[in-house]
């Protein structure tokens, strides 16, 4: 996620904001754990997934709403 972004700005909206942080820690968590169990990696049933699969957009959507919001020039 923010693959496109230079990591410096990256880096300080993570410093700047500790919400973005978290989610931002957190969505990268999901993403290796949900990445993991659909290439058999890591055991998990079918509604742990989904369920994983779910928090990860919900965050993901903060995210880029979080981001946008940093971005947009306060008039």
């Amino acid at each position: 996620m923010f693959e496109n972004h230079p990591r410096e700005d990256i880096e300080a909206m993570m410093k700047a904001n500790i919400e973005f942080r978290r989610l931002f820690l957190r969505h990268r968590e999901l993403d290796s754990k949900v990445h993991d169990a659909e290439i058999g990696v890591l055991p998990m049933d079918g509604t742990t997934l989904n369920g994983m699969k779910r928090e990860k957009m919900v965050a993901k959507e903060r995210l880029l709403r979080m981001w946008q919001d940093a971005r947009v020039p306060a008039h």
